[in-house]
């Protein structure tokens, strides 16, 4: 077995940590806001029993803590980081039963490509800063979407579009040349 190795990261939220894993946890994505969402997730109510946990976010490598008020990073940070490490070598599991939510995308096969990656990958990020993205059209090699929530009119929104969310469409799906926001 490989040797687990778990890295943090700061997100715009002071409260939230990103615990990074070298391992896939999960395809898509799973977000426990309190500890009573979270009795389908093992390994989410396990972190739950940390009484400075206040929420949980998973997707694919990694997952975000969010923790509660009057409680410094710097306290918990290295109990949360071996906790996941055991977590994650134990395999214990993100979900106890696996169904598959009911997304389904249509178009074309690049059309659909996009959609999926935008799901996967993007969605549970935007989502993470409190924003939420929408697939509109793909035309001419350009990707067009929707910003929404916190992401609309924010700041970085076109640093993210552009550099993120463009870098990895056209890494993913060759046929993407840019990707272009709608105006709200």
């Amino acid at each position: 077995m490989a040797t687990i190795n778990v890295y943090t990261e700061t997100t715009p939220n002071p409260a939230t940590m990103k615990f990074l894993v070298n391992k896939l946890l999960i395809n898509g994505s799973l977000d426990y806001a309190n500890k009573e969402k979270a009795q389908e997730s093992p390994f989410a109510r396990e972190l739950f029993k940390f009484n400075f946990v206040n929420g949980v976010f998973f997707a694919s490598n990694f997952v975000t803590v969010t923790k509660s008020e009057g409680v410094e990073w710097d306290d918990i940070e290295a109990i949360l980081k071996d906790f996941i490490k055991g977590a994650v070598e134990s395999e214990l599991a993100v979900k106890e039963v696996e169904h598959d939510e009911d997304v389904s995308f249509e178009g074309t096969e690049v059309e659909v490509k996009i959609q999926q990656v935008l799901h996967d990958y993007v969605r549970p990020a935007v989502e993470q800063d409190g924003g939420a993205i929408a697939y509109k059209s793909f035309e001419n090699g350009t990707v067009t979407v929707e910003l929404r929530g916190s992401c609309s009119g924010c700041p970085s929104s076109t640093i993210t579009l552009k550099s993120g969310i463009e870098g990895l469409l056209k890494r993913m799906v060759p046929e993407v040349e840019e990707v272009v926001a709608e105006a709200m």
